[in-house]
């Protein structure tokens, strides 16, 4: 794994207005596939900033903040190599020394161990740690002003288009005040431009590009020139909500966006929800209504 951080090119920008052309959205939750889901929810409450609760007052999940971390139980390991468009997800952390060596004395397994990246995000006292997580889930830990669940890290073929994707889809704002470049970038070797770094309430989206992907897991690359869907795959899908689902799809499906999964209902019909397919084959769950704890 390479020594390189996901969220400190973020801390580099600062926010301006998104091309949102939707109704409002709003960040929903994380869907993983794991053998243990049990297991999971205990080890994501005891590790990180989080707690149990159940989604739908039914279904047992982990509320970080604003949003869902939800789990699906498989029969066999889910495919956890890098070769989707989700790359991992994280947590903050204000000291990160201190919390690196808590998780180390509490016998968390860590990908990459606690590594110094100042360089790259332009200010002293910048660390990031990759957790090996519950089916192989890649978490990170990073510096930041707060504790909480704060990114979301994707891969793309062209981060600017998949950026301006979600801009206009889900009316996630852009952190950066100069056009997006769409020149190659690179750190220690590794391409980690262009890129698109958003906001979706309290989430950071972060897309690198395909390339640094290549680079960083070679053997997974090898003679590979497109993602894998992300459906089955440790980190199985992201959602969003919207006040009024059907408008949203509607509105989506006259923009030609692909329409995988119609409208359906569950939990007694307390949720609505569908499916559409986002860039590099990202599943995207749409829900009706505002996360929430019940």
């Amino acid at each position: 794994m390479p020594n390189i951080t996901t969220l400190s090119l973020a801390y580099l920008m600062l926010p301006i207005a998104g091309l949102a052309q939707m109704p409002p959205a709003h960040f929903h939750h994380i869907h993983l596939n794991t053998t243990e889901p049990a297991a999971a929810i205990d080890f994501y409450t005891s590790k990180f900033d989080c707690e149990k609760a159940k989604f739908a007052g039914e279904w047992d999940g982990v509320w970080a903040q604003k949003a869902w971390i939800l789990f699906n139980k498989v029969a066999a390991p889910p495919p956890s190599t890098i070769t989707s468009g989700i790359w991992h997800f994280g947590w903050g952390a204000k000291d990160m020394k201190a919390a690196y060596q808590k998780q180390v004395d509490a016998g968390t397994k860590f990908e990459t161990p606690i590594t110094d990246i100042s360089d790259l995000a332009g200010f002293p006292g910048f660390f990031y740690a990759y957790v090996d997580g519950p089916d192989h889930a890649l978490i990170e830990l990073n510096t930041a002003p707060h504790h909480h669940l704060g990114h979301l890290h994707l891969l793309s073929a062209d981060p600017v288009a998949a950026g301006e994707w979600y801009m206009k889809y889900f009316g996630a704002t852009r952190r950066g005040q100069e056009p997006p470049s769409r020149e190659p970038s690179f750190y220690k070797g590794y391409q980690v431009g262009p890129g698109m770094s958003l906001m979706s309430d309290n989430i950071n989206i972060i897309i690198f590009p395909m390339q640094f992907a290549s680079r960083a897991y070679p053997g997974a690359w090898k003679d590979r020139t497109a993602f894998d869907s992300t459906a089955g795959r440790v980190v199985d899908h992201i959602g969003f909500s919207f006040d009024n689902l059907h408008g949203a799809l509607e509105k989506m499906r006259k923009d030609t966006v692909k329409v995988t999964q119609e409208i359906e209902t569950a939990f007694h019909g307390k949720v609505k929800y569908a499916f559409i397919e986002g860039p590099d084959r990202v599943r995207i769950e749409l829900v009706e209504g505002l996360a929430h704890k019940e």
